[in-house]
């Protein structure tokens, strides 16, 4: 049979692993993946991922995408959530053409940060516990002057290799929904940990620990050192992946 591009649609909740893409010695949703893969068809593949979420960082939606060459099981999409842990779960099969990456044919992904401030149980896994007081027009406010901007170098983590620190945001705002408080962010591309580091600096100047022109001074410094990258990944979610094809 000639060789066949497909793109799989997953979603993952992150707690129990080491990241989305395979590590050696770490527990990945990518290795759980190639592993239901490998079970069901008999037959390896190696996959490439969409978006490369951190250690315990959920996702509503991802991809990967895989080069095969034999029959895919009629029931491929039930039969792999049958053999996956109960927390991936697969949502689509899709073949694609053969020059579409999951990876370059995206036009847009949309990130969300949970916080929460009054104990509770039930959110303890998928938001950061945050009970300090908190200017929330100051937190709209530093949200909309993130679209200001396209150099986010102070919010990428180092030894990160990228040929360019731009960016372009498509909307940046602050929501409160269900007794949470919810970053809320979608732009073309994003850089290693740029989520959590604008939501853990963004955070600083709701507490007051900085002023807006600080936050400002920040973004302009291009200095990672300056930006606080503390909130933990449990609280980050990957909701939205925009696929750009034919």
């Amino acid at each position: 049979m000639p060789i066949q591009r497909y793109f799989l649609e997953l979603m993952y909740m992150g707690t129990a692993y080491s990241g989305f893409q395979v590590q050696e010695n770490a527990s990945t949703v990518q290795a759980e993946v190639e592993k239901a893969f490998t079970i069901l068809q008999r037959d390896k593949v190696e996959m490439t991922g969409s978006s490369r979420t951190d250690a315990h960082v959920h996702a509503l939606q991802n991809y990967f995408h895989f080069d095969y060459d034999g029959d895919v099981h009629p029931q491929f999409v039930y039969k792999m959530n049958a053999i996956l842990p109960k927390d991936i779960v697969i949502k689509s099969l899709m073949p694609v053409n053969a020059d579409a990456h999951c990876r370059f044919d995206v036009s847009s992904r949309t990130y969300h940060y949970h916080i929460y401030r009054k104990k509770n149980p039930f959110l303890s896994d998928t938001a950061h516990y945050y009970p300090f007081k908190m200017d929330f027009d100051v937190l709209k406010k530093v949200a909309e002057i993130i679209k200001e901007y396209e150099d986010f170098t102070s919010f990428s983590k180092r030894n990160t290799q990228v040929k360019t620190f731009n960016c372009e945001i498509f909307s940046s705002e602050w929501a409160e929904e269900a007794e949470q408080l919810i970053y809320k962010v979608r732009a073309n591309r994003f850089l290693r940990g740029m989520v959590r580091g604008l939501t853990g600096t963004m955070l600083q100047a709701g507490r007051g620990r900085i002023s807006i022109d600080d936050f400002r001074k920040i973004i302009e410094s291009k200095d990672c050192r300056n930006a606080d990258f503390a909130v933990p990944g449990k609280g980050l979610f990957l909701v939205n992946v925009e696929l750009r094809l034919p």
